[in-house]
């Protein structure tokens, strides 16, 4: 490594393995309880370093997910392979903020340059696991459907009980793998993780830390409707709030000091 002190300054680019200060647990640990409001204050203490450039990355983040929804079927499905994209981007910008330096609007889009294949993957195992979940929740629920349809016709009450169950049994099935994806992406441009090992190690952190999730969650559930009350305008607060508190979530189940 070169030592020349009159050498241009270099940034740190995402494809090299980062050392971070700790010891990198893979599976991650256990933490606390009360550490699910911890990891929100971390992500306000980020917030607060560069609010001007949050409320940019957030504003810009909107528009181009906006867009990509109008975009009839093939929007929406690549707003699901591009999510951990954007996600690894908010995270090196998240790593820039607690070392200490700037951060950028154009960090949003690091994932794009550096270990862009890995992380659509990872976009993508998301994407065929959502839509498997769908098709077999609706197909279960349809067939319900057509069973009483073949007796006596359903009442309005026996109709609402199979649409709420059949959400009870998609959430249930679609939360191991939002578990999966949770830390995936700072997982892959950190520690070079392959999609499928960033996954595992992504759920096997979350399923360790179920407790503190549970705390974090309904914290983030009051916070989101407080957010979402005055035209939805706290997002713009709330939104780097989030990807801050999930960058300091992920040095707290998977570092050790």
């Amino acid at each position: 490594m070169s030592t020349n002190p009159y050498a241009a300054p270099k940034a740190q680019v995402a494809d090299e393995t980062v050392i971070l200060p700790g010891n990198f647990v893979p599976e991650g640990k256990g933490v606390p309880s009360g550490h699910g409001w911890d990891w929100i204050v971390g992500g306000w203490n980020l917030f607060k370093r560069a609010p001007g450039t949050w409320i940019g990355i957030i504003v810009i983040f909107a528009v181009i997910f906006i867009v990509l929804a109008l975009i009839p079927y093939l929007g929406s499905l690549a707003s699901m392979v591009l999510g951990p994209v954007f996600g690894a981007g908010l995270m090196i910008g998240c790593r820039a903020l607690a070392e200490n330096r700037d951060l950028e609007i154009g960090q949003l889009f690091a994932g794009f340059r550096e270990r862009f294949a890995t992380l659509a993957a990872v976009g993508g195992l998301y994407l065929a696991a959502s839509v498997a979940i769908a098709l077999a929740v609706g197909l279960a629920m349809g067939v319900s459907i057509a069973t009483l349809l073949g007796g006596e016709p359903p009442s309005e009450g026996s109709a609402a009980l199979t649409v709420a169950l059949a959400f009870l049994v998609m959430f249930a099935l679609i939360l191991p793998v939002m578990m999966a994806i949770w830390f995936a992406p700072p997982l892959v441009v950190f520690h070079r993780m392959g999609a499928f090992e960033a996954m595992k190690a992504s759920f096997a952190g979350c399923l360790k830390n179920i407790v503190p999730f549970l705390v974090y969650g309904l914290i983030g559930l009051v916070l989101a409707i407080v957010a979402t009350l005055p035209l939805m305008l706290g997002w713009l607060v709330l939104g780097p709030v989030i990807a801050g508190s999930i960058y300091a979530a992920y040095r707290d189940i998977y570092f050790s000091s």
